[in-house]
């Protein structure tokens, strides 16, 4: 079959990988700069940062095995086993080169097309069978079969001319959000060891010292606000945003000296209502929504999600 995957995050990039192992034509599209998701990685000069997802873990086999080869071929690695002292035992995973590093090696042999933001999906015309996947550039994809595993509101739109009936509670789920500050600085930051914390000061979620993980050369810390604090401070100006985030930051920051930052937006960052199964197929059986919004918003919940699509488009 001729399949397009739309979104080239972990869950598509698993999906379109599984299909193209089973003979299919895949193609994948994704409005992103180059593949990964959540799974992101950002530069500021010498600096890196994971910006997105910071970590995972490893609960069922399946994820296991592949974790297991993302280590042999030096993809990924261990970070640390906890934040709190002592840890609790469990192995946080993160990309050896950071985040976006495993995206783009899960991304290799396959035909990804980033900048290629997906504007509809639609059925077929009269007399023929399948799919369209239409692209804002007016570029028309035919398919056999779609997997769309981007936001579901995104899907939502993208599926708004094509008559399917979504369930309600997929249609009405939204998702947390994020700001985050990408923080450079001219020395060590007041991250403690391993280089991760979860605070309880009811304005940050997590914060990342990316030196101490590993991948950064330069100090460089990632700040997200939880999402009551980003809900609040979503529709204020960048800069005011930025100052309040700084300001907040300065305990995680020590004694080193603020070189550069800057302010990410991160609109569907954790979907409030997980669907319980690992995918949705549509009646017809050829239209398969999948994502980190199905069966736990987490890495290995979308790997799952991404072999769910993939099992049913196969069977």
């Amino acid at each position: 079959m001729r399949i397009v995957v739309v979104g080239a995050g972990l869950a598509g990039l698993t999906a379109a990988r599984s299909l193209q192992s089973r003979g299919h034509a895949i193609l994948v599209l994704d409005k992103g700069r180059s593949p990964g998701g959540r799974m992101a990685t950002r530069r500021i000069g010498d600096a890196t940062f994971d910006h997105g997802a910071q970590f995972f873990t490893v609960r069922g086999d399946a994820f296991g095995t592949q974790v297991a080869a993302w280590e042999a071929d030096g993809i990924a690695r261990v970070w640390c086993h906890g934040f709190t002292p002592g840890g609790d035992g469990y192995p946080r995973y993160i990309g050896t080169r950071g985040m976006n590093a495993i995206a783009k090696h899960m991304a290799l042999g396959l035909d990804v097309r980033s900048g290629a933001m997906a504007f509809a999906i639609r059925r077929a015309g009269p007399g023929r069978h399948g799919w369209e996947v239409v692209v804002d550039d007016g570029t028309v994809h035919p398919a056999d079969a779609v997997v769309s595993t981007c936001p579901l509101p995104q899907t939502f739109s993208l599926l708004f001319e094509a008559g399917v009936d979504m369930p309600r509670q997929l249609v009405a789920d939204d998702y947390e959000r994020t700001l985050a500050l990408l923080a450079v600085l001219d020395g060590p930051s007041g991250v403690p060891p391993p280089g991760g914390v979860q605070p309880a000061d009811g304005i940050f979620s997590f914060v990342a010292d990316n030196a101490a993980k590993g991948i950064s050369a330069t100090p460089a810390v990632t700040l997200h606000a939880g999402p009551a604090w980003s809900e609040q401070h979503w529709d204020h100006g960048r800069e005011a945003v930025h100052d309040a985030l700084v300001d907040a930051a300065r305990p995680w920051l020590g004694p080193a000296r603020l070189v550069d930052s800057q302010v990410k937006r991160w609109r569907f960052a954790t979907p409030r209502t997980p669907w319980a199964e690992p995918c949705w197929v549509a009646p017809e059986g050829s239209l398969v929504v999948a994502g980190d919004a199905f069966a736990g918003p987490k890495i290995e919940g979308a790997y799952n999600s991404g072999r769910a699509a993939a099992a049913a488009l196969s069977s």
